[in-house]
C-alpha cells in the first residue's frame, strides 16, 4: 500500500519525534509513505471569512501536488494540517465560482484541482483501513499494565463536515489502543479545545483549560496522555511544567503522540521517539511498566 504524505511545517522542527515514529509504525504496518517533493505551509488555520480565497491557495497547491504524486490518498499527520486542507477541498467542491477565482491567483500552468481526485486522511482512519488484525500482528510488547487516555482535541472532530468519527463521543482511538494490547482511560475531556493559539496573546486561559484537561486524566487513573496534534502537545505537556511553578501540589502526567505509544508497542527502536523533546518526562512510567 503506498500513500502520499504532507509533513506540514512543524513535524520537520518541533514535532520531529511525531514524525519519525509514525512513518517507523506505517512501515512496520507495510505502508509505503510517498512525501511531495513540494509542498507549502497549509496556512494552518482555516480562514472563517468565506471570501478570503487567498489563504485558500497554499493548502490548494499542495493538493495539487498529491494529485500529481498519482497516490489517491493524502496522509496528513499533523491534525491541524489536517483541518485545513480537508476543509479547502470542501470549500472549493462548494462553489465553482471560488474554485475558478483560486486558479486564476496560481500558476497559469498549474494542474486544476476540482476537490474530488485526492482524499486527504488521518493516520488513525489509515490504521483501522489497514486492519486492525494486521496491527494486532504487529504488536510484540504486552501493554496490558499502561493505562491511556486518548486526547482528541478539536481538528480531527470539528467541523462535523470533515469529522474522523462522532464529534461527540469518538472511538477510532481507544479501538486502536484496545487492537494494541493498552487500557483505556475515558475521561470527560477527550474532546475538548485545549485553547490553541492562544497560548500565545492568553497564555493564563490556556493553563487552566491544560490543568482542567490534565487533572481529569489523572483522577481517571491514566498513566499516560496521547493525542495527535502538536500544538495540543505543546499545550499539554510544556504548560504542565509552567502551571506546577506555581502551583506545587499540581500532578503532572506524561504525554506521548500516539505514533510514539504505537512504535514502542511494536518494539521499534525508542530513540526515534527522542522522549529528550518531552517536557513532562515519560521515561520513568514507561520503564516501570516494561516498555523501555
Amino acid at each position: 500500500m503506498q500513500v502520499s504524505y504532507y509533513p506540514g511545517c512543524t513535524l520537520k522542527t518541533n514535532a520531529k519525534n511525531f514524525e519519525t515514529s509514525a512513518l517507523a509504525v506505517l512501515d512496520r504496518l507495510g505502508v509505503t509513505v510517498q512525501e511531495l517533493e513540494d509542498w507549502y505551509c497549509c496556512g494552518v488555520c482555516f480562514s472563517q471569512t468565506s471570501d478570503n480565497l487567498m489563504q485558500q491557495i497554499a493548502p490548494i497547491r499542495t493538493l495539487v501536488k498529491a494529485k500529481e504524486s498519482g497516490n489517491r490518498q493524502l496522509l496528513a499527520l499533523c491534525t491541524m494540517c489536517y483541518n485545513t486542507l480537508k476543509r479547502s477541498i470542501e470549500f472549493i467542491k462548494a462553489d465553482e465560482e471560488k474554485l475558478e477565482a483560486i486558479h486564476k491567483f496560481m500558476d497559469r500552468e498549474a494542474t486544476r484541482f476540482y476537490g474530488n481526485e485526492v482524499e486527504v486522511i488521518d493516520i488513525l482512519s489509515l490504521i483501522k483501513q489497514i486492519g486492525l488484525d494486521k496491527l494486532k500482528d504487529a504488536i510484540v510488547k504486552n501493554g496490558e499494565d499502561l493505562k491511556i487516555a486518548s486526547y482528541y482535541g478539536c481538528m480531527l472532530l470539528r467541523p462535523k463536515e470533515i469529522a474522523i468519527d462522532s464529534p461527540d463521543d469518538p472511538n477510532i482511538m481507544e479501538e486502536i489502543i484496545t487492537a494494541a494490547s493498552c487500557e483505556n482511560v475515558y475521561f470527560p475531556f477527550r474532546t475538548e479545545c485545549c485553547g490553541s493559539y492562544q497560548i500565545v496573546n492568553e497564555p493564563d486561559i490556556i493553563k487552566d483549560r491544560a490543568k482542567k484537561i490534565v487533572s481529569s486524566a489523572i483522577k481517571n487513573g491514566a498513566d499516560l496522555i496521547v493525542m495527535l496534534c502538536p500544538l495540543c502537545y505543546y499545550n499539554l505537556d510544556e504548560v504542565q511544567i509552567e502551571i506546577q511553578k506555581k502551583d506545587q501540589s499540581f500532578q503532572t502526567i506524561p504525554v506521548l503522540y500516539f505514533t510514539q505509544l504505537l512504535a514502542l508497542l511494536m518494539g521499534i527502536d525508542p530513540d526515534i521517539n527522542d522522549f529528550s523533546l518531552h517536557s513532562v518526562d515519560p521515561r520513568p512510567i514507561l520503564k516501570r511498566k516494561g516498555l523501555l
